[in-house]
This record gives C-alpha cells, sequence and structure tokens, in this order.
C-alpha cells in the first residue's frame, strides 16, 4: 500500500472528529420533522456547505475524472451547464420558490394537493426507484478509487466500503437532517482542502502547457504503449467526435430538472429558513459545480497525458476493458502522482466526499419513502416515536440493499450516462409535474398519470435493453458449453438480433422529456378540468 503513518493518522483523525459530530446531533432529533428537514431552520451558509457537500462524492470525483480522461477539457461544459442551470433558477426562484412556500417535507407531497393521493403514491414510487438505482453504484465507485488509489488488494474492497457504510448509517440513523447538516459542513472542508491541493500537485507536476500539449498529441496520434488514441476532441464539447449538439441540449434539459427535482437537492431547499434563502443558496452555490467537474476533470486529463508519456496504462488495467481501465485509471495515477502526507489528505477528503453524499442521499430517499408511500396509507395516526423508529428502519434498510445490489450490478456504459439515465427514470416525469402542477391550471391527474409512467419509459428501456445487449455480446463471444436457463434466454436474445446495438444515453434521456411533456399535455386536454386547484392561489398562477 501506498500510506505511510501519517497519512494513517490523518485518517484516523478525521473519521473520528466525523463520527463524534454526526452521533452527538442525535440528542436534538424530537420528531421526523427535525430528523427529515433538520425544524426547517437551516441558515444561508450552512446550506451552501451541506449542498456543495452532498453533491460531490466519491462518485462524482471518480465519473467527472473518467470524463476528463475520455473527453479532455470538454468534459467539464457538463458542471458549466448545471452551473448556469443552478444560478438562473436562484434567480428567478422557478419551481424551488413556491415548492419551500408550500411547507413540504418532499416533492410528492405537493402533487397530492394539486393531483390527489394516488399521483403522490406512484411520483413516490417513481422518486424511489430512480433515485435508489442511482445510488446503486457508489459504493462499488467509492472502493474501486480507493483500491486503486491506495494500492491497497482488491479483495478488500467489500469489507472496507462495508465498514465505511456502516459508519455512515450510524450517525445518519441516530441524527438524520441534523447529523447530516454537521458533518456535510465538517466534510466540505476537509474535500475542498484535498481537492485544491490535489489539483495544485497535478499542474506542479506535470506543467499546464505539458497537460495542454498532451491532449492534443492524445486526440491526433496514438497514446504510447496503449494502443489507443482518445477519441473525443479535447477542448470543443459541440465537435462531433465529442459530445454534440444533441447531447448537449438534452444536458441542459436535464441539468434544469435535476436543480428543481433532484430530491437530495431540494431537501436542502426544503429546511431552509425560508425561499429567499434558499434562492440565495442556489446562486452562490452555482459556480462550484463548474469546479466539480472542472478539477477532477484535469485529473483526469492530467492521467491521460501522464500515462501517454510514460509507457501506456499499468499492466493491470491494460487487461480492464477500455471503460473500466478509463475508471480506475485518475486514481491509478493519483497513488503515484502525490507524496507521504498528501495521499493522506486525499484519502480524508476522498473519505469526507463519500460519507457526505451517501448519507445525505440514504435520508433522502428514506424520508420519501416514510412520507409519500407509506404515511398515505396509514390509517391511524402514529405516535413521533413509531414514526421515527420508521424512518430511522428505512435508512438501515436502503443501506443494506445498496450493500449487496452495488456489487453485482454491472454498468453498461461509462458511469456519468448511468446516473444521468437512472436520474431520468423521475426527473423528466417529476419535472413535467411540478411545472404543470404550479405554473398551469389546466393540469389534471390523468395527465398527471400519463406524465409519470411515459416520462420513465425510455431510462428503463435504457438499462433493461443495454444491459441485456452487453452480457448477450460477451455471452455469445465466449459461450459456455452449459448453459443455464439465463444463459439460454440471452443466447436466443442474441439469435434474434444479432446487430443489436446499445440505446445512446441522449436518446433514452430526451424522449422521456418529451413523453412526459405530451403525456401531460394530452392527458390534461381529454381529462375534465379540475374546478378548483389544491394548492394555494398564490403558489399557482392562472
Amino acid at each position: 500500500m501506498h500510506l505511510a503513518p501519517i497519512d494513517w493518522i490523518i485518517i484516523a483523525v478525521y473519521l473520528v472528529g466525523c463520527m463524534a459530530a454526526g452521533i452527538y446531533m442525535r440528542r436534538f432529533v424530537h420528531g421526523v420533522e427535525d430528523f427529515a428537514v433538520a425544524g426547517r431552520a437551516m441558515d444561508l451558509n450552512l446550506g451552501i456547505a451541506s449542498l456543495a457537500a452532498t453533491e460531490l462524492g466519491l462518485v462524482t470525483v471518480m465519473y467527472t475524472a473518467q470524463l476528463g480522461f475520455t473527453n479532455g477539457f470538454a468534459g467539464a461544459t457538463i458542471g458549466v451547464l448545471m452551473a448556469v442551470a443552478m444560478y438562473l433558477v436562484g434567480c428567478t426562484g422557478f419551481v424551488i420558490g413556491p415548492l419551500r412556500r408550500a411547507g413540504v417535507m418532499t416533492i410528492p407531497e405537493l402533487f397530492q394537493r394539486r393531483f390527489g393521493v394516488k399521483v403522490r403514491w406512484l411520483a413516490g414510487l417513481f422518486v424511489v426507484l430512480g433515485g435508489v438505482l442511482n445510488m446503486g453504484i457508489f459504493l462499488r465507485l467509492g472502493g474501486e478509487f480507493l483500491v486503486a488509489a491506495t494500492g491497497m488488494p482488491a479483495a478488500w474492497l467489500e469489507w472496507v466500503m462495508t465498514a465505511l457504510l456502516g459508519m455512515i448509517l450510524l450517525y445518519t440513523v441516530l441524527g438524520g437532517m441534523l447529523s447530516v447538516l454537521v458533518t456535510d459542513y465538517l466534510q466540505f472542508i476537509v474535500k475542498g482542502a484535498g481537492i485544491v491541493v490535489t489539483s495544485l500537485l497535478v499542474i506542479w507536476s506535470l506543467g499546464w502547457q505539458n497537460i495542454v500539449t498532451g491532449l492534443w498529441v492524445g486526440f491526433e496520434g496514438t497514446m504510447a504503449g496503449t494502443g489507443q488514441v482518445l477519441k473525443a476532441h479535447p477542448f470543443n464539447p459541440f465537435h462531433s467526435t465529442n459530445f454534440g449538439w444533441g447531447y448537449l441540449i438534452w444536458q441542459l434539459m436535464f441539468q434544469i430538472a435535476v436543480v428543481t427535482t433532484w430530491q437530495t437537492q431540494i431537501s436542502r431547499v426544503l429546511s431552509s429558513k425560508d425561499d429567499l434563502t434558499a434562492r440565495k443558496m442556489y446562486r452562490r452555490t452555482a459556480f462550484y459545480f463548474v469546479g466539480r467537474f472542472a478539477l477532477p476533470g484535469l485529473w483526469g486529463a492530467a492521467a491521460l497525458v501522464y500515462f501517454s508519456q510514460h509507457g501506456g496504462l499499468p499492466p493491470e488495467l491494460q487487461r480492464l476493458p477500455a471503460n473500466a481501465a478509463s475508471l480506475q485509471a485518475t486514481p491509478a495515477y493519483l497513488g503515484l502522482l502525490l507524496p507521504t502526507g498528501f495521499i493522506g489528505l486525499l484519502l480524508a477528503a476522498a473519505l469526507a466526499a463519500e460519507m457526505s453524499t451517501d448519507s445525505g442521499y440514504l435520508l433522502t430517499w428514506a424520508t420519501v419513502i416514510y412520507n409519500d408511500l407509506i404515511m398515505p396509507c396509514v390509517k391511524r395516526p402514529l405516535s413521533q416515536a413509531r414514526r421515527l423508529l420508521i424512518t430511522r428502519g428505512l435508512v438501515l434498510g436502503i443501506g443494506l440493499f445498496l450493500l449487496f445490489y452495488g456489487l453485482w450490478y454491472e454498468m453498461p456504459g461509462n458511469a456519468w450516462d448511468y446516473l444521468a439515465v437512472t436520474g431520468n427514470i423521475y426527473l423528466a416525469s417529476v419535472f413535467t409535474l411540478l411545472v404543470a402542477g404550479l405554473y398551469w391550471c389546466r393540469a389534471t391527474a390523468t395527465g398527471a398519470y400519463a406524465a409519470l409512467i411515459l416520462g420513465a419509459i425510455g431510462p428503463i428501456t435504457f438499462l433493461v435493453v443495454n444491459l441485456l445487449v452487453v452480457k448477450a455480446n460477451a455471452l455469445a463471444a465466449h459461450p459456455p458449453v452449459t448453459l443455464s436457463f439465463a444463459e439460454d434466454g440471452l443466447m436466443r436474445f442474441h439469435r434474434l438480433f444479432p446487430n443489436a446495438g446499445s440505446i445512446p444515453p441522449a436518446v433514452a434521456g430526451a424522449s422521456s422529456f418529451a413523453l412526459a411533456f405530451l403525456g401531460m399535455f394530452i392527458g390534461s386536454l381529454i381529462s375534465r378540468r379540475p374546478a378548483e386547484a389544491a394548492v394555494p392561489a398564490s403558489e399557482v398562477p392562472v
């Protein structure tokens, strides 16, 4: 392993301090509202730190670094689009203003006032399905980063991530949003220092001009010793070899939906003191999302240049499929680059990133299950203690599910596309419901049902078809002597569709928005117009 005693000391001090602060906040939790939305008392500075910390996890570092490795500096374009979307929403209060003034704990709760309890329940189901599947790869990617950066045996990955998840569950189950906010603040400081210091060391080690020149050489010629080329233009995201116009248009729609609909971000809006605090939080956090993509993307670009100038990727990475190799190249590079002490700071930052994201996401999806799937079905009022026990049990249950799901699911493409498409299972449809419910008085429950169902078709089809194509092609290339029932089904699929290819993520994502809006529009027009909106008139412009 690459760790010296000082590195272990840095990591231990961080973990002990973070756990102590998180567990201490348990004493301030008196009910579900304290547990889920921190009593709606979050101020501006704490909101900025918590939002920034939760949305920069170790999985974020992995997929943004992968974009830098495969797309050069152009990979940061997605971060620019997200920053633009956040700033505009923060300036206008679009969606988040009326949502905070409504005083709800989750987005689906608002839908009950506008469309009825059944729409609330179905929307909650889609939110949980998309959110939990989205989070499913967090532990695996975080573990792969730690393995590559530290040089620890790959067999330790499951045990290390299980122990880390156990610590996260401990303080999240006990303290809820109060623990998440306090630990997010500490983790924001640690990971911010780690990311900035690492970025400076990367530039100092390779040299800025060398990185820029190396990207051009990688794009125009073969990487030394690897037999692969940088296939995407490293500086022009609109180039036909890079994202292209279609992909970026989808990403712009996607980012607007993310900042107004993604429940982990909206939970900070709903925890803020008022809607003005929420809007300021968005404006002041916006530019941070450029760095969220650009700095780890710089590490990925530097890894590409470094390995191209030093005989190619390490042998253990050359044996991996191209997608897996590009994902693990950056942490392998950082493990070689960083000196003693700095690797400890990076790993403390990495652990902070993993813990802040996992805790916030676990709490968010548990709150939606409790608030929008369970409570509408409960006929008798529950005591505060019983409600709190249910919510804590849900956090624990989601954690156990993610532990097993994250160990066996195989991504059919790169990490960012998987996260974007799984998020789209609910983003497109719920975004449509929010906009129509708040700003179109003609919207009906029938339109809401149609938008929810149609909006999920594209992402779910992407996940199922692409997984079938990948596994069927791999099985056909190396067929076993005897086939299991599942393998026989895959071989039949391959014989029926021998030339089947993967569905592009932009097609799956953009189609979900189009279908959701179409479903809402047609469904509302063919159904009876509601006599009166259930949301207060001040929140539903006519």
